[in-house]
């Protein structure tokens, strides 16, 4: 009798059948013959483990420590993946005896590059599930994932990928060589991203057509490709806008792939590369349904480029916060603002918008000479109600006036990036065809004599500056203006301008 009652004590009923519920729905890999030897292929035992979880309702499918070769694991609904720490899950090479699912039929339409129509290709995937969630400190390592499309059914490329799913949360990984996409989100709601560390030959993470996500303290090494990117394909069959998204206390770079996770952060220098680094955070190009509601707050950016906001494929691109960022080492524009019309999608697709973006408390150091700031629509169709305050620029110069008086290519219907229009002949901030342009306390400078102006504004109606200062050389003007009209300037002394209204 004692001792029923000190069990009593210590273990109330209520806490024995917690723990005995929790024991049922407690899965461990090995226990349905995973090895973790690194040698054995493991992806049958670990898709048995979550077959018995999904029988039992959902529950924990565990990996302890160990080194899993895998080929495709596919999720269920109400389904943890526990990768602990010392536990590493390894793509196998890609070949038909290592148990990776083809690529389905897809999408059905060539509005999107082909990464984008494609999911059960991938190390882990999942599609039409609910509840979600990939966690541990362990790593996730896409060793034998290809980098991009390639023919024949044997095609895998991703390392996680979801389709059309929700409640979904991804916490305390790493991600190393992760293919062409560590993480691939088309049409997920309610999804989390937290303390995640991405090191990878191609994207971090995509977010195509999702809804409601939280992306928070991860840091992606990306010298490849896109670090975070923001997307709205035609994936889904519809145009459906990317929203509701927040991303904050990121960090973004471009060293040499792996020196993230080793913590060298390397950068060697390959004669010849182009578009290199890359890192950044972007929204397109597939930008078919739109990007809307958007917060990126507390990131830096270390030697990649940064911030590219692109609309060309008919997206209204809208009401987008920008605040608190820091680069070191810009590539290429440090900020890149571009509508076009391009107009991948069904037929009669017309030009979107990019109106109502807030850019504020910014720090570049050491951005690239040729390239500059910019803001470019296309005749007949203004970016609009763009404000930037508080940024302060230094720009590596060096660059001639004299080498650079072009008129800048208008690229209509050319695919966006930064560099799109080649050198620019003004060194700070260039901006064409927009209206209502707001630039409050900027301050651009050079690290070395450069004897371009540092604006260019041309087709703009609405344009103020206040508390704006740019170093620049004697005897060079310091805004070149091109069928500008309602330009005001107030408190930047050196940049009145004949016909400008400087109070």
């Amino acid at each position: 009798m004692l001792r029923i009652f000190l069990t009593l004590l210590l273990f109330p009923p209520a806490l024995l059948i917690t723990t005995q519920s929790n024991a049922q729905n407690y899965f461990n890999v090995k226990d349905f013959g995973a090895k973790g030897d690194g040698q054995t292929l493991d992806s049958k035992a670990i898709n048995k483990a979550i077959d018995a979880a999904v029988q039992q309702g959902g529950g924990t499918v565990y990996l302890p420590a160990g080194n899993y070769l895998s080929g495709s694991i596919r999720l269920k609904s109400n389904l943890h993946l526990l990768i602990d720490q010392g536990a590493v899950l390894i793509a196998a090479e890609v070949r038909p005896e290592n148990d990776y699912d083809e690529e389905e039929p897809g999408s059905g339409n060539s509005y999107q590059d082909p990464g984008h129509s494609h999911w059960h290709n991938s190390l882990i995937w999942g599609e039409d599930l609910h509840d979600i969630s990939i966690t541990g400190g362990g790593m996730i390592w896409g060793k034998g994932l290809y980098r991009r499309e390639t023919t024949g059914p044997q095609s895998a490329n991703k390392a996680i990928a979801l389709l059309r799913c929700r409640n979904v949360t991804i916490r305390d990984l790493s991600i190393l060589h992760g293919g062409w996409f560590d993480i691939l989100a088309t049409g997920v709601d309610n999804l989390t991203l937290d303390n995640i560390k991405m090191d990878t030959n191609r994207d971090g993470v995509d977010f195509d057509c999702c809804r409601n996500v939280f992306m928070s303290n991860c840091s992606i090494n990306a010298p490849g490709d896109d670090a975070i990117c923001l997307k709205s394909s035609f994936a889904l069959g519809i145009a459906r806008a990317t929203e509701n998204v927040t991303i904050t206390n990121c960090q973004i770079s471009g060293y040499d792939e792996g020196s993230l996770l080793d913590g060298t952060f390397k950068y060697t220098e390959i004669p010849g590369r182009q578009h290199a680094p890359t890192g950044r955070i972007k929204f397109g190009t597939e930008s078919n349904g739109g990007f809307k509601n958007i917060a990126i707050t507390n990131c830096l950016f270390d030697h990649c480029q940064g911030l590219v906001l692109e609309s060309v494929d008919g997206a209204q691109l809208e009401d987008v916060v920008i605040n608190n960022i820091t680069m070191r080492d810009a590539v290429k524009e440090p900020i890149f603002l571009r509508l076009g019309a391009r107009l991948r999608g069904p037929a009669g697709t017309q030009t979107g918008t990019l109106r109502r973006v807030v850019i504020s408390n910014v720090n570049i150091y050491n951005a690239t000479a040729a390239n500059t700031c910019t803001i470019s629509g296309i005749p007949g169709h203004p970016i609009e109600d763009i404000q930037l305050s508080n940024i302060h620029i230094y720009y590596q110069g060096g660059v001639s006036k004299d080498s650079l008086t072009r008129d800048m290519p208008e690229n209509e219907n050319k695919r966006p990036d930064p560099g799109m229009f080649g050198p620019c002949p003004v060194y700070g901030l260039y901006v064409r065809h927009a209206r209502n342009i707001s630039l409050n306390d900027i301050s651009l400078s050079y690290l070395k004599t450069d004897d371009r102006p540092p604006f260019e504004f041309s087709d703009v109606k609405g344009i103020s500056l206040d508390h704006v200062n740019a170093q620049r050389e004697k005897g060079t003007a310091p805004i070149l203006l091109k069928d500008v009209s309602d330009l005001i300037i107030t408190g930047s002394p050196g940049l009145s301008t004949p016909g400008v209204k400087a109070p």
